[in-house]
């Protein structure tokens, strides 16, 4: 994406935009229009689509025309992963010998790397592969908080909002773009988005992950892990329960190993990354001795409740608000 994105430099022959994250893509397709000409962009750019009807002579020939006016032709190929093998191949025996004067752009998701296409593109020269792999979930908050400081948006986003915002709409860093663009002229007076502006202002596309909602438990938030639980779809009290007991062991494992001073080996002792357990200490101390040993027995009544004849809904909402300290 460097190499897309400097003013100067030369570019290579090709270059493959590969990678999940639809707006990492984007953000180097413009780029690389952004160094055409302007007023000869009309002649100079041909963006396609994979498609029955591409074929593989006329690409060839696009991708040898001479550039009208200025350094350099651009064609841009959407959906590199779906072409014909008539088309990839044409594209492979073109690269052995590319036009100087042209840029061939291939854009796809997902396209592996022991395709002929892929080593032919990788062979081009070191930065041809430009990687859009989205961030992993885990990553997004911070990703939110970075994206938002970007002089294309700048605004500083407060944490738990960041947090939320990736709950409501998801991992696509599209949306969440197009979100924070929307809350940046909402809060541009006062520089900043909290919490209350997210929830005020962003609905609620994404369906509800379990573990939001035990971190919610876990962060003893009950009306968050209430508001929570009533947007799943259908939930099975086994199963949540079954994962919030899990949940609550781990919580006892931290407390232990922070009582005795060991509070950064409770990734080790879990068998855990460290992202995955950066707020059980912190989370562990909000509840006094022995609290949480008391919670994982009300979780076994529970348990007898959900398996007999008893009020499932009643038996596991007064379960989440024991563990949140509320009842």
């Amino acid at each position: 994406m460097a190499v897309a994105g400097k003013a100067g430099g030369r570019l290579l022959a090709a270059y493959l935009v590969v990678g999940a994250d639809e707006l990492k893509r984007e953000v180097v397709v413009r780029r690389l229009k952004g160094r055409l000409d302007e007023g000869l962009a009309a002649f100079n750019l041909d963006e396609r689509a994979a498609s029955p009807d591409l074929e593989p002579q006329e690409l060839v020939a696009s991708l040898n025309t001479l550039p009208v006016g200025a350094a350099f032709r651009l064609v841009i190929v959407h959906g590199a992963d779906k072409l014909a093998k008539p088309v990839s191949e044409a594209i492979v025996s073109y690269l052995a010998n590319p036009n100087p004067a042209c840029v061939l752009c291939l854009v796809a998701e997902s396209l592996s790397k022991g395709t002929r296409l892929y080593k032919a593109v990788a062979a081009v020269g070191k930065g041809a592969i430009l990687d859009c792999a989205p961030p992993k979930r885990w990553e997004l908050p911070n990703y939110v908080i970075k994206h938002a400081a970007s002089p294309s948006i700048g605004i500083s986003v407060d944490r738990d909002a960041a947090e939320e915002l990736v709950s409501r709409v998801g991992e696509s860093t599209t949306m969440i773009d197009r979100q924070l663009r929307s809350l940046a002229e909402l809060c541009r007076a006062s520089g900043r988005v909290t919490l209350g502006d997210v929830e005020d202002n962003v609905a609620r596309t994404a369906e509800v992950k379990p573990w939001d909602f035990l971190d919610a438990v876990c962060a003893r938030r009950a009306d968050r892990a209430l508001e929570l639980y009533r947007l799943m779809a259908n939930p099975s009290h086994i199963a949540l329960l079954a994962l919030l007991v899990s949940r609550l062991r781990e919580l006892v494992c931290a407390a232990s190993l922070d009582r005795r001073g060991r509070a950064g080996a409770v990734a080790s002792e879990l068998g855990k990354r460290d992202w995955q357990v950066k707020n059980h200490v912190r989370w562990a101390r909000a509840f006094a001795p022995g609290e949480l040993e008391g919670c994982l027995v009300a979780c076994a009544a529970c348990e007898r409740v959900l398996k007999g004849t008893g009020d499932d809904e009643t038996a596991f909402v007064s379960l989440v608000l024991r563990i949140c300290g509320r009842a």
